[in-house]
């Protein structure tokens, strides 16, 4: 499965390994239960190490590997279930995650434009998806009411510029 990384799609580096399965030279993507368990051994790999986080569960699980951590994968499994979005906003914002944050799952791109504002990097797309439909969805409505991590204020924040600018 492709990702959509900004306006392109690129190739997944990361191996998604079941919890019993030996883990590959290269990136890897094991599971919270995995992490858990041999978390120590883990961390000790000279390779990229992601996680992949049910939306059940608090990010604050993570935050003993979180300078480890490469990737941190959020799961939406339905278009319209929004706990993942909270997950990756918590984890820029209260956990200081500077990693890749990756979709996947359910994503629609709808979605596009709101999961970059809320921190995510990336997004796990279908093999058939056309980079050009997501940055379309993305650039179609520029204004955001609500502050994000990208940094760029919402629209209350841009009226009250306007509102105390110099009339003239």
């Amino acid at each position: 499965m492709p990702l959509l990384d900004g306006d392109r799609l690129v190739e997944d580096r990361f191996a998604r390994v079941a919890d019993d399965e030996p883990l590959p030279k290269g990136a890897a993507l094991v599971s919270i239960d995995r992490l858990r368990r041999e978390g120590a051994a883990l961390a000790g790999r000279n390779a990229p190490l992601g996680v992949a986080l049910p939306p059940d569960t608090n990010p604050a699980a993570l935050k003993p590997w979180l300078p480890r951590l490469a990737l941190v994968a959020l799961s939406l499994p339905k278009h319209r279930d929004g706990r993942a979005f909270t997950q990756a906003r918590a984890l820029r914002e209260y956990h200081g995650y500077t990693g890749e944050i990756r979709a996947t799952g359910h994503v629609i791109p709808d979605q596009y434009a709101a999961l970059l504002r809320c921190g995510f990097t990336t997004v796990a797309v279908p093999d058939d998806a056309d980079a050009t439909v997501w940055t379309r969805m993305r650039d179609t409505i520029p204004l955001a009411y609500q502050p994000a991590t990208t940094g760029d204020g919402g629209a209350n924040l841009l009226r009250r510029r306007v509102s105390l600018a110099p009339r003239g």
